[in-house]
């Protein structure tokens, strides 16, 4: 055990005492969040540039609230109120005449944005009052090479469809003044469930948080995801190194193969669980100063650190059981991808899980060993309930199935550590695994 301990140690060391131990451990948080640090960073930098749009209405009825809509935005709108900058880019509205041949018509203006002169076009069709008599021609269309993610066609929403109610109730000959509350929409919240406090009362359900049942769970498992890169991909490299380079055979001449398989793996995790520590405690820290605790999820915390030792350990026999069989870096390259599968597959099916937690799918999911660690703390971070015996099950499951990795691993390893230019077959580790 002392062996093993001071194998573990040497390769613990040799990790965290390079400069790029360092430099990852700070840069990984903002590979993890960049793309919101940068939403941040540049939500005050607006393309500015007037946007031209050209509408063709044929019912001839929006023309003039939308004017007026455009006018009234450009005019108030799109200033700071401090400075007096402008902030937003000012919306200039041209309407068209329907021509006798529609689509020649569109693909003209389609053939205007592609060359800058406008930046995109609105049709209204014409049974959009009346979208009963025509579905074909109840459409509204807003036509851009950015369409979907064009700001924009969110603004056309509101004038022209307050605009439709109001024509509506027109044609009906009812009076807007008589019903003020018709155009208030009514939000539906989102909350939980109520619960009975220790002195028996009932307790009123929060308000559900977007934070709390999407991100939380997100950081979580991408907080594992990455720490099994940075603890047990890189030993699969490491073996084979240490082996070509016949490093092993001085190595092996004091301690025993599953001696130093099992130092690699201590190794690693050591690795992982500092950087870990660093994250969730500064992660924690940094709550608790911007006043978030309730969000911090100290009763999952357990289940995490428990399922991410067994991942890793569980990774590590893995990774380093097919370093010993590389003999070299394309070896060890096409060996990486299939031993990732632990790992991509449930980041595969995030979304799907997170959405549905309590399906048979994410259920079944979850109580396969290799998927086991990150999709069971994916379910946990939920804010649903999940039945109390599945977290055990799991957790026997990853434990039984972690032995068994070991316990293969190790008889590959003994085999393969020594051999030199075997080639790369799935049958000589199955039969280096299995044989006496």
């Amino acid at each position: 055990m002392y062996k093993i301990l001071r194998l573990a140690l040497r390769e613990y060391l040799a990790a965290v005492k390079t400069k790029g131990f360092i430099i990852g451990l700070v840069m990984l948080p903002v590979f993890m969040s960049g793309s919101m640090i940068a939403m941040a960073l540049l939500k005050d930098h607006v393309d500015i540039r007037e946007r031209h749009i050209v509408v063709i209405d044929e019912t001839d009825q929006f023309i003039e609230i939308l004017k007026q809509a455009a006018e009234e935005r450009n005019t108030t709108e799109i200033f700071d109120e401090e400075s007096g900058a402008q902030i937003q880019p000012v919306y200039r509205v041209e309407f068209a005449e329907r021509t006798e041949d529609l689509t020649k018509q569109l693909g003209a203006l389609s053939d205007r944005v592609r060359a800058g002169e406008i930046h995109a076009f609105l049709h209204i069709g014409a049974s959009v009052i009346h979208p009963q008599e025509n579905q074909d021609l109840a459409k509204v269309n807003y036509y851009g090479e950015s369409a979907a993610l064009d700001d924009v066609r969110g603004w056309f929403r509101w004038p022209i469809n307050n605009h439709l109610r109001q024509l509506r109730l027109s044609e009906a000959e009812i009076d807007e003044a008589l019903i003020p509350d018709l155009f208030s929409w009514a939000d539906i919240d989102a909350r939980g469930l109520l619960s009975v406090d220790e002195e028996g009362n009932i307790v009123d359900a929060e308000v559900s948080n977007e934070v709390r049942a999407i991100a939380i769970p997100i950081v979580m498992v991408m907080l594992m995801f990455m720490m099994s890169m940075m603890g047990a991909m890189p030993q699969l490299s490491a073996v084979m190194e240490e082996k070509t380079q016949r490093i092993v055979e001085v190595i092996l001449g004091s301690i025993t193969a599953f001696q130093f398989m099992l130092g690699k793996i201590l190794g690693g995790l050591a690795v992982a669980l500092t950087s870990t520590f660093v994250y969730v405690g500064g992660g924690v820290l940094f709550m608790q100063w911007r006043g978030f605790e309730s969000y911090i999820p100290y009763d999952i915390l357990p289940w995490f650190f428990v399922n991410l030792v067994l991942l890793l350990f569980m990774l590590g026999a893995l990774m380093t059981s097919l370093g010993s069989v590389a003999n070299d870096a394309k070896d060890a390259q096409s060996l990486s991808f299939p031993a990732m599968f632990p790992m991509m597959i449930p980041m595969f099916v995030l979304f799907p899980v997170l959405k549905e937690p309590l399906s048979s799918f994410s259920t079944i999911l979850s109580l396969i060993p290799p998927f086991t660690p990150m999709v069971m703390i994916l379910r946990l971070s939920t804010p649903v309930t999940i039945p109390a015996w599945q977290p055990w099950i799991g957790l026997l499951g990853v434990i039984l199935f972690t032995l068994m990795v070991v316990w293969g691993g190790s008889r590959i390893f003994r085999t393969a550590i020594l051999m030199q230019g075997v080639p790369l077959k799935f049958s000589n580790i199955m039969r280096w695994m299995t044989k006496d």
